[in-house]
C-alpha cells in the first residue's frame, strides 16, 4: 500500500491546522479583494476622477466578480475533490482533477473574456453605467482593460486553492500579495503620476493579476502531493461532474454579489431619480458610488469569512475521506466561532466608524451628502453582519463535507431568493432606504435556516463512519 499524501491532517493538532490553512488564506482573499478597493481608493482621491470615477468603478466590479466566481467554483470545487482523494489515497483522481481545472479554467476564461468584449456597452449599461454621461464613459475605459486581463484573473484564482490543496497555504498567498503589491505600487504612478485616469487604474491592476499567474504556473510544476503527467490533460467529463458541483457554492457565494449588485444598482438609478437631493445630475452618482463602497467593505469581511471556512476544506475534505468524522466536527465549531468573531469585529467598525470609512473613499472633495448618505448606508446595510458571516462559513463547509447539493440550495435561497428578491421588493416600500434594509432582512432569515441545517450537520457527523476505499489502479 502506498505512503498517503498530506496525512499529518488526519494527526495533527485542529487548533494549528487551522491557522496553517486559514491565515493564509485568508491574506489571499483579502488581498485578492482589495485589488479593486486599492483602485476605488486612488480613484476617489484624484481630483479630475473623483465620485463620477468611483461610480464607474462601482458599475465595472461585479462584472470581475463573474470571472472570479467562475475561477473559483473551478479551484474550489477541485481543492475539495482532491482534499477527499488525498484522505482516501486516490492519487489518480487527485492529478487528474488538477489537469481538468487548468483546461477549465483556460477555456472559461476566453469565454468570458470574449462575451465582455463583444458586449461591453449592454453590459455596462445593464449594471447601472448609464447614471450620468461622465460615469459611462469612465467606466467604458475603465472595463476595457480590466477585461484584457481576464484570462490571468481567472487562471490565478483557479489555482490558488489548489495550491493551498496540495500542502502550500504560504505559497498560494505569497502569489496574490505579489500581485497585489504589484498593483498598490504602479496605481499612483499611472494615476497621479503618468494622469492615465480609469486605464491607470486598471493597468495597475491587470500587471499584478499577470504575476500571480506566472507564480500559478511555476508551482503547478512543483506539486508537491501529486506529480502532473500529460493523462492529467485529458478531459475527463465523469471526473468534471464529480468536482465542479463541490464548487458551486462557492460560485453562487461571488456570482451572487453580481446578481445582488445588478438589482441594488437598478434600483438606485430608479429611486434616486425620486429623491429630492439625488435627482439633481450633480449629485446622481453619489448614492451608486456610495453603495459600492459600502459593498467593497464588506467584500473585506466576507473574505475574512470564507477565508476562514475555504481554509478548512482541505483539512475536512482528507479526514472525511480518512473516516475521521470526530475531526471534522472539531473543526467546524473551532471555525463558526471565528466566523462569528469575524461578523462582530466587522459590525463594530461599520457602527462606530462610518465617518472614518468614507474618508478614506474621498469625502473631503464630495458635498455633505455624500457623507450623510454614506453612514447611513454603511450602519444599515450592514447591520446583520455576524449572521452573515455565519452563514457564509456553514455554506463552504457543507461544501467541503461532499454535501454540493446541501450547500448550493442554502445559497440558492440567501443570494438569489433573498438577497435579490429584497433588493427588488423592499425599494417600493421604503424607497432608496429599502435598498439599504434588503441586506439585513436576507442574513437575518437565512440565518434561521442555517441553524436548522447545522443541528442536522452536527448529528451527522456524531455517527460513526469508515474511511474511503482506496482506488485501485486504472479507477476513475
Amino acid at each position: 500500500m502506498n505512503q498517503k499524501s498530506n496525512s499529518f491532517l488526519e494527526t495533527e493538532g485542529l487548533g494549528s491546522l487551522m491557522r496553517k490553512y486559514s491565515v493564509p488564506c485568508v491574506i489571499s482573499l483579502v488581498v485578492a479583494a482589495l485589488y479593486n478597493i486599492v483602485d476605488q481608493i486612488f480613484i476617489a482621491n484624484a481630483s479630475y476622477l473623483g465620485s463620477a470615477g468611483n461610480a464607474a468603478n462601482t458599475v465595472v466590479y461585479p462584472l470581475t466578480v463573474v470571472a472570479l466566481a467562475i475561477a473559483v467554483m473551478i479551484g474550489d470545487g477541485c481543492c475539495s475533490f482532491m482534499s477527499i482523494c488525498l484522505g482516501a489515497n486516490q492519487k489518480e483522481n487527485a492529478h487528474r482533477s488538477i489537469g481538468n481545472a487548468v483546461i477549465l479554467a483556460i477555456a472559461a476564461s476566453v469565454v468570458v473574456t470574449a462575451v465582455y468584449l463583444i458586449f461591453a456597452n449592454p453590459i455596462l449599461t445593464l449594471f447601472g453605467g448609464r447614471v450620468n454621461e461622465e460615469t459611462f464613459a469612465n467606466a467604458q475605459e475603465y472595463f476595457f482593460w480590466i477585461t484584457v486581463g481576464i484570462p490571468f484573473y481567472m487562471f490565478g484564482q483557479a489555482m490558488n486553492p489548489i495550491i493551498r490543496s496540495d500542502g502550500s497555504p504560504k505559497f498560494a498567498m505569497a502569489s496574490t500579495l505579489a500581485g497585489a503589491f504589484t498593483n498598490i505600487i504602479l496605481d499612483p504612478i499611472f494615476i497621479f503620476v503618468f494622469k492615465w485616469g480609469m486605464m491607470g487604474a486598471a493597468v495597475a491592476t491587470v500587471l499584478g493579476q499577470v504575476l500571480t499567474a506566472g507564480l500559478s504556473i511555476w508551482y503547478l510544476f512543483h506539486l508537491k502531493s501529486v506529480k502532473l503527467e500529460k493523462s492529467s490533460f485529458r478531459l475527463s467529463w465523469a471526473l468534471i461532474r464529480k468536482f465542479v458541483p463541490l464548487g458551486f457554492t462557492s460560485f453562487l457565494s461571488q456570482v451572487s454579489i453580481v446578481l445582488s449588485m445588478a438589482a441594488v444598482n437598478r434600483m438606485i438609478v430608479k429611486y434616486s431619480a425620486m429623491d429630492a437631493v439625488f435627482s439633481l445630475t450633480e449629485y446622481a452618482q453619489i448614492p451608486m458610488a456610495v453603495v459600492g463602497i459600502v459593498m467593497k467593505f464588506f467584500q473585506i469581511v466576507i473574505s475574512i469569512s470564507v477565508g476562514v471556512s475555504a481554509g478548512c476544506i482541505p483539512v475536512v475534505g482528507y479526514n472525511i475521506g480518512a473516516g475521521r468524522k470526530d475531526r471534522a466536527k472539531g473543526l467546524c465549531t473551532r471555525m463558526l466561532i471565528c466566523e462569528a468573531i469575524v461578523g462582530a469585529v466587522g459590525l463594530l467598525i461599520v457602527e462606530c466608524f462610518p465617518r472614518q470609512l468614507i474618508a478614506i473613499f474621498g469625502a473631503a472633495q464630495e458635498s455633505a451628502y455624500y457623507t450623510e448618505f454614506a453612514i447611513k448606508s454603511f450602519r444599515t446595510y450592514l447591520c446583520m453582519m455576524i449572521f452573515a458571516t455565519v452563514n457564509k462559513g456553514t455554506f463552504i463547509y457543507l461544501q467541503a463535507l461532499g454535501k454540493a447539493v446541501t450547500s448550493t440550495l442554502l445559497s440558492l435561497v440567501r443570494e438569489v431568493l433573498f438577497g435579490v428578491g429584497f433588493a427588488l421588493l423592499l425599494p417600493a416600500f421604503f424607497g432608496l432606504d429599502g435598498v439599504l434594509y434588503s441586506m439585513p432582512v436576507s442574513d437575518l432569515l437565512t440565518a434561521v435556516i442555517s441553524c436548522i441545517v447545522l443541528i442536522s450537520t452536527y448529528k451527522y457527523l456524531n455517527t460513526p463512519s469508515s474511511p474511503m476505499p482506496e482506488q485501485k489502479p486504472g479507477e476513475a
